[in-house]
């Protein structure tokens, strides 16, 4: 399964959530499903339910299907609750660490800077958004990269608090790790027991 590229908003609503990492647009106004019947009550079953939030892991952090499936093969693999380490694989991601530090306004975005090589980690180029950062690691911008528009405005007017395991530096714009992210500091709603049981039946 590929990528997701299209309605952004449609698929929030689809979800019931708001997932910064896609989308900053708000379903405040339309806080239920798309479509003709999207108005009424559905009951979900335990299958739908589980569906949904691996879903919103999926959409907020832009990945597609093989991708999550290996980061819970390797979350099931380490010494602490799965669930958990899901959760920090997935923040440790560079392009979601971009987002977090305010250089972008949501993950997608984040991704294209990396893509075209506008971040610097450490001081060097890289253009892997999978990169897995860790305690001690820099991110800066590489040279204009700080002149662009879309740059210039999430700087100003981040989309979210920047979480505590970054520390900013506004004068540099810069941000260093300082530890690792925590399961709680995921920025959306998120019953990740649900995901672990769903990979549970079917890895």
């Amino acid at each position: 399964m590929s990528r997701y590229t299209g309605p952004r908003l449609k698929i929030m609503r689809a979800l019931g959530t708001q997932l910064p990492g896609l989308s900053s647009k708000s379903i405040e106004d339309r806080p239920y499903p798309p479509g003709q019947h999207g108005q009424k009550a559905k009951r979900k079953s335990d299958f739908g339910v589980k569906l949904m939030e691996k879903q919103k892991l999926r959409y907020n952090y832009g990945l597609n299907e093989t991708q999550i499936r290996r980061l819970f093969v390797e979350a099931k693999r380490a010494n602490m609750p799965t669930g958990d380490k899901l959760l920090e694989l997935l923040e440790r991601r560079l392009d979601n660490a971009v987002f977090r530090a305010g250089f972008a306004p949501n993950t997608v975005a984040a991704r294209q800077l990396v893509r075209h090589r506008h971040i610097l980690l450490n001081g060097e180029r890289v253009n892997i958004p999978s990169i897995r950062i860790k305690p001690g690691d820099t991110l800066t911008l590489h040279g204009k990269a700080g002149q662009i528009p879309m740059v210039l405005e999430s700087l100003k007017e981040p989309a979210l608090t920047r979480p505590e395991w970054l520390t900013f530096d506004e004068s540099l714009r810069s941000a260093q790790v300082s530890r690792m992210p925590m399961a709680d500091e995921v920025p959306f709603p998120i019953d990740v027991q649900q995901v672990v049981e769903y990979y549970a039946q079917r890895l």
